[in-house]
């Protein structure tokens, strides 16, 4: 069985918004998901979250926590899936798609109403997405 590592990058903003991105291949149906990819070799699985940041959203960010690994194994295509996700903050750059593989098409930051209603990449984060987003803006108020 193959094995998969990446991270996600959960951001959200002072209005309580969470950081997404609006992905799939050309032939592909397009769907949400948080900014996130395929850890290289020689990183961190911190330092693969910040460069998937950087490379679909145009945002620099930093990593303030790890929240959680999520680890999943799709047997009919046999690959094992770990990726970790990291709440994260914008530090610099600007709103700019350059994803070097070509699979962005939106960048948007989207409330915890939005969320609810949108058609993931990865489904199963629906609920821990909505749950965040809910406990950091409480804490923001």
């Amino acid at each position: 069985m193959k094995k998969w590592l990446g991270s996600s990058g959960v951001c959200v903003n002072q209005d309580g918004q969470l950081l997404m991105v609006l992905q799939g291949k050309p032939e592909e149906k397009k769907t949400w998901s948080i900014p996130s990819g395929g850890k290289e070799q020689e990183e961190t699985f911190e330092e693969c979250c910040i460069r998937e940041a950087k490379e679909e959203t145009g945002y620099t960010v930093e990593v303030v926590e790890k929240l959680k690994v999520k680890q999943r194994t799709y047997e009919q295509i046999s690959l094992a899936v770990e990726a970790h996700y990291f709440f994260v903050n914008v530090v610099g750059g600007k709103r700019n798609i350059q994803d070097p593989d070509n699979l962005i098409y939106d960048i948007a930051w989207k409330d915890v109403d939005e969320l609810k209603t949108l058609e993931l990449t990865f489904p199963e984060d629906q609920e821990f997405l909505t749950k965040y987003l809910m406990k950091v803006s409480r804490q923001n108020l």
